[in-house]
């Protein structure tokens, strides 16, 4: 066997490494088509009739981006037939194409070969290509126990009000919704495009579907840490620390806001349960449980803004990610308390992770807000209400304020590049599509530049 250079075998890894992210851009392509033409089917609609191919792209985007935009109401509008095709394209584009690809491999015995193993690194989130098989494992699994628990937990509320039969089956779509944070509901039967206000005053039933949302948004990685180290807090990894402190401070400040502020008309009981749920839902699974366009425009805004943040690197959830948005808060600690380096729980953040994390930011923020001013013209609606729905679409999260549907066909594209963007990762579709060219030896002079 030739034995490469140290350059060249550097070379062969930024080849792979850009290979690898061009594969999961085509695999997500992949399935939002095969999704389109299998919801095109007359099976797929309950008149039997030929779905138009935008409506069915736009749905089959909105689910393998476990987003929840819709421009048919799931419930009423498909057949069975199309609502399995939704809810397997939830389940397959919440773990992650690739996941399940090399879960196929492996179960047919194939041997995995090193560049599917890269390409499953990429896919998750993971540091290391070691372990790599092991983990998907673990992510399938555990995601296959933890909906069907949620599934059973929400059986005895969906077959007390729809039948065994038919409740069994609304529990394990509900359940698979949320875990994937989703937000695709089935509650149209009751009134279209009504998410799950008709259960905003069962506790029971919102704590379950929080806790779907929680676990699936958190990440895989931080449950390889949980499992390993259970509560030693300490011995967790960085990450793990961070994403689970800011996805708590994420979830606290938001609900008390919403609880002082939005919901006082309501009694004490379903103040406290809509305020969590809220805070729980907008940062990317797209529920809702009250009527948002009763909110008021600060609410509004706060919606906003946890939207774009989203849930955590490696999990079912899309957006900013938690992990992104604490390197950026602590990036400006940093400046503000003159250290030279990025510091957290008693370690050193790398300067790439800092940078990366500037420039997804710069990207999220320029196309939620780009693409709201381009649709408030183009419809002719509120700024406010338009940059709503595109900070919806590029967190990954499936709340609207009612207007998805009337939208014409250019604001719909936009939402569709929106939410494929905001699934698959800024930083992933920026590699796939430029080459990666070696680093420079030599550097270029130095000269400061005025800042702030």
């Amino acid at each position: 066997m030739e034995v490469l250079p140290k350059d060249k075998k550097l070379k062969e890894k930024i080849r792979k490494g850009r290979t690898s992210f061009q594969i999961i851009l085509m695999s997500f392509f992949g399935l939002i088509l095969a999704g389109t033409f299998l919801l095109m089917l007359p099976i797929s609609s309950q008149q039997r009739c030929v779905t138009p191919f935008f409506d069915c792209l736009f749905t089959a985007v909105s689910a393998t981006c476990v987003t929840g935009l819709i421009v048919k109401d799931t419930a009423t509008y498909w057949s069975l037939f199309g609502k399995c095709v939704i809810i397997t394209l939830i389940q397959i584009g919440g773990m992650g194409v690739i996941t399940i690809g090399l879960a196929i491999i492996k179960l047919t015995g194939k041997k995995i070969s090193f560049s599917q193993r890269s390409t499953m690194q990429e896919s998750i989130s993971a540091p290391q290509v070691g372990g790599i098989v092991k983990l998907t494992s673990f992510i399938l699994t555990g995601s296959a126990i933890i909906e069907l628990i949620g599934a059973i937990c929400l059986a005895p509320v969906f077959c007390k009000d729809f039948g065994i039969i038919k409740g069994i089956g609304y529990s394990l779509f509900h359940s698979i919704s949320a875990f994937c944070n989703a937000g695709f509901d089935l509650m149209g039967v009751r009134e279209q495009f009504s998410s799950l206000t008709t259960y905003s005053g069962n506790v029971y039933f919102n704590i379950i579907i929080m806790l779907l949302i929680i676990i699936g948004g958190i990440g895989f990685l931080v449950w390889g840490d949980i499992k390993t180290y259970k509560t030693k807090f300490n011995k967790y990894s960085l990450q793990t620390k961070v994403v689970l402190t800011t996805s708590l401070i994420l979830i606290v400040i938001p609900a008390i806001y919403f609880f002082f502020f939005e919901y006082c008309d309501l009694g004490m009981k379903d103040r406290i349960i809509s305020s969590a749920f809220q805070s729980v839902t907008t940062r990317t699974a797209g529920f809702n449980t009250q009527d948002l366009s009763q909110m008021d425009e600060s609410g509004t805004l706060l919606m906003i803004m946890l939207m774009i943040i989203g849930g955590s690197p490696g999990s079912t959830a899309g957006g900013l990610k938690t992990a992104t948005f604490a390197v950026l808060f602590l990036s400006a600690i940093t400046v503000f308390s003159r250290r030279n380096d990025v510091q957290c729980f008693g370690r050193r953040v790398p300067d790439d992770a800092v940078r990366n994390a500037g420039a997804i930011l710069f990207m999220y923020l320029f196309l939620f807000l780009t693409s709201g001013i381009i649709i408030s013209r183009v419809e002719n609606l509120p700024l406010l209400t338009c940059l709503f729905e595109t900070g919806s679409a590029v967190g990954t999260v499936g709340l609207t304020l009612g207007i998805t549907t009337k939208l014409h066909m250019i604001s719909k594209g936009i939402l569709m590049f929106l939410m494929f963007f905001g699934r698959v990762g800024g930083l992933t579709m920026i590699y796939a599509a430029v080459s990666t060219s070696e680093n420079k030896k030599v550097k270029l002079p130095l000269e400061k530049i005025s800042v702030g």
